[in-house]
């Protein structure tokens, strides 16, 4: 998996815009897919799907393309990380591409991260969908000790 940032936005910021919700789909980031990795899992256009390794997981959109590499799958960096605490490893259900990158530095001389790339498992996801909660509003209480 490579990653990168995104046409639709700036790095993360108005990830709930109209103009990045316009390219999601079904409310994930996009992954991007070629076709022949696609048909070798029962990948169509339009579905969501797994992403995963030892690190952890998440769910994306499928937008099968000949734009990538065959072998290769693309995921923009910036969705709204949105864990599922009741699925395996907390899985992000929403496309963020950290839930399966490591935060360790290149060399101890540049420091620099290696962030947009990562080995993963693909797969179609056939489960019920959970919903993104990421974009929702939080449930602000009066702090009067009573009920919201």
């Amino acid at each position: 998996m490579l990653s990168g940032q995104p046409k639709t936005r700036l790095h993360s910021q108005l990830d709930n815009g109209a103009y990045s919700m316009s390219f999601k789909v079904q409310g994930r980031e996009p992954v991007l897919i070629h076709p022949d990795d696609a048909a070798a899992r029962g990948i169509s256009d339009g579905d969501v799907v797994e992403l995963f390794n030892a690190r952890g997981g998440c769910l994306a959109g499928a937008r099968v393309t000949d734009e990538v590499f065959e072998g290769c799958v693309f995921l923009w960096t910036g969705a709204w990380w949105d864990p599922d605490f009741d699925a395996p490893q907390a899985r992000d259900r929403h496309g963020n591409p950290n839930a399966l990158t490591h935060d360790l530095r290149t060399s101890s001389l540049s420091q620099s991260p290696a962030s947009h790339s990562a080995r993963i498992c693909l797969r179609r996801f056939d489960g019920e969908l959970p919903e993104i909660t990421v974009h929702d509003p939080p449930v602000l209480y009066s702090g009067t000790g009573g009920d919201a």
